[in-house]
């Protein structure tokens, strides 16, 4: 086998944050764990459906752990390996802490690809936390019948500035700090549909870290912060509106988009991901979708690897928050409010 030219794609089933468990189906699996552990030094646990478990360490800070892996987005083992990394560095990130340390989580087809793309793989998460000014500790690996790759990491916070999915309140603004469309180009790419530039946008995008949410997490105006991954954004915003039973209004003509009419004709030519469908049938009644097109309607939905930082912030600190935003390269336009409601999110022009 000519390892250069090994498409990951055509060894796995589904693709990046798209092949995680649709939020009906995972609701129901969560709900045989009971409830929280009983231990005050537990802050966050899974029954807060946060993006991290926070452990508090006694001293004004506290631990911050998260796994998350997944199958191959794309075909070249390096950048997958990085994608991988990024995305699951983001959870520590969206609490507002910072990164420590990481451990790799491999499974591996051995009868299938030779070790030496797994190795790319690794090498690639490798960069990442390089990138992120942590080491690569360690790690398990497994032969299993497709590619998997993620890790798991620990970070630190301070207490005083740790950012939860919950807290957003009505008048705050929302914003989102990468592009929308990850999913319908990388399907497009399956399809064989794909423009190098589009898929080239798409990775770019999938391999920045979020480090921003460090920096977010200093400021008090933040009030909820969560990360965009493959339940889409209409997903993680009704995660962030329920908690507090908000509704979150997103102005579709706003969104930032990898690229709108290059996402809309993907769109149009049936390169919807399996996962939207999944998603929109799971949550689709708390999705206030009415004059929204279809498209707008399946660009909320669509699975997102690696994606950005979903904020809701008070309107008197805007001016703080978009310099930080601004500073970090990010998208720093708000994309919505919070308004009175029921734990929805409503789409508007």
């Amino acid at each position: 086998m000519d390892n250069d030219s090994v498409k990951l794609t055509q060894y796995s089933h589904g693709a990046g944050c798209g092949c995680k468990i649709a939020p009906g189906v995972l609701d129901r699996i969560l709900g045989e764990l009971g409830t929280q552990a009983d231990d005050p030094q537990l802050l966050v646990g899974h029954g807060a459906r946060d993006d991290a478990a926070v452990y508090d360490l006694g001293d004004g800070t506290a631990a911050v752990s998260t796994t998350d892996f997944f199958m191959p987005i794309v075909d070249d083992a390096h950048t997958f390996g990085r994608i991988a990394a990024a995305n699951a560095i983001s959870d520590i990130y969206a609490m507002g802490g910072r990164p420590l340390m990481a451990i790799a989580i491999l499974g591996w087809p051995v009868d299938k690809l030779d070790p030496e793309v797994a190795g790319r793989v690794l090498e690639g998460g490798r960069s990442v936390c390089a990138e992120a000014g942590i080491p690569l500790a360690g790690g398990h690996s497994i032969d299993s019948p497709e590619p998997i790759f993620g890790l798991a990491v620990t970070g630190r916070v301070d207490i005083a500035r740790l950012k939860r999915n919950g807290g957003a309140e009505v008048g705050d603004l929302l914003y989102l700090t990468k592009p929308l469309g990850v999913g319908m180009v990388t399907t497009a790419q399956k399809k064989e549909m794909v423009q190098p530039h589009h898929l080239a946008a798409a990775e770019a995008n999938m391999t920045r870290l979020n480090a921003v949410g460090t920096a977010l997490g200093a400021l008090d105006g933040v009030h909820a912060m969560t990360d965009v991954t493959g339940f889409g954004l209409a997903g993680h915003g009704l995660e962030m509106a329920r908690v507090t039973g908000v509704d979150l209004v997103l102005e579709t003509g706003i969104l930032p988009t990898l690229d709108r009419e290059g996402l809309a004709a993907y769109h149009a030519s049936g390169c919807i991901p399996g996962g939207t469908r999944r998603n929109f049938s799971s949550y689709g009644a708390h999705l206030v979708a009415e004059g929204a097109t279809p498209f707008d309607r399946d660009l909320v939905c669509d699975p997102q690897t690696s994606g950005g930082l979903l904020i809701a912030a008070a309107a008197s600190s805007r001016a703080e928050v978009e310099a930080v935003l601004l500073e970090s390269g990010c998208h720093h336009g708000p994309i919505g409010a919070v308004v009175k409601g029921t734990g929805r999110v409503r789409l508007v022009p």
